[in-house]
């Protein structure tokens, strides 16, 4: 198998996972170098989830899209709102940061209707655990961008296309 799709130039998804398993190892040391090596686990560990689960083709039919089974559901607003290899699927730091956001939203959602929680607890948990945990904290979100860094290197062109078709002129 090639690496990239004839189409477009683009990888495919087979290829964007194979790489996501091959790199997240060395992108969890570098960060272990730094912040210590539990944030090198954490940091190896959410590289793998966001290359194979929260990967910027969650906007498309891709095997990330496939892997969330009967919950692909929640990625039905993402993938109607956002279009593909746009600044908000595809752009460093944003396409991440959307991701995150449908996901807290969908958190939000349920904890509304669990009893033991609401929005206020999940949102200051999660404040509380930022604040405890800073270089765990800071892991988990290098190694959740640089999932996506993979993936958008391995397209051939790191950029949106908004800002490709902008350089190119």
């Amino acid at each position: 198998m090639g690496t990239h799709s004839s189409s477009e130039g683009l990888a495919t998804g087979h290829r964007h996972d194979q790489s996501i398993w091959v790199l997240s190892l060395p992108l969890g040391i570098a960060v272990g170098l730094v912040l210590g090596w539990a944030a090198a686990l954490i940091a190896a560990a959410s590289c793998l989830a966001g290359g194979l689960w929260l990967s910027p083709d969650l906007d498309t039919r891709s095997n990330a899209l496939r892997r969330w089974g009967a919950l692909g559901f929640l990625w039905w607003p993402y993938r109607l709102l956002i279009p593909h290899r746009s600044l908000w699927s595809h752009g460093p730091l944003l396409g991440t940061t959307a991701r995150l956001a449908v996901l807290l939203t969908w958190c939000l959602i349920v904890s509304m209707a669990v009893p033991a929680l609401s929005p206020a607890v999940l949102l200051t948990t999660l404040q509380q655990l930022m604040h405890q945990h800073p270089r765990e904290f800071i892991a988990l979100l290098v190694g959740l961008e640089g999932s996506a860094w993979i993936h958008l290197i391995l397209d051939g062109d790191p950029w949106p296309q908004e800002w490709s078709k902008k350089r190119q002129r």
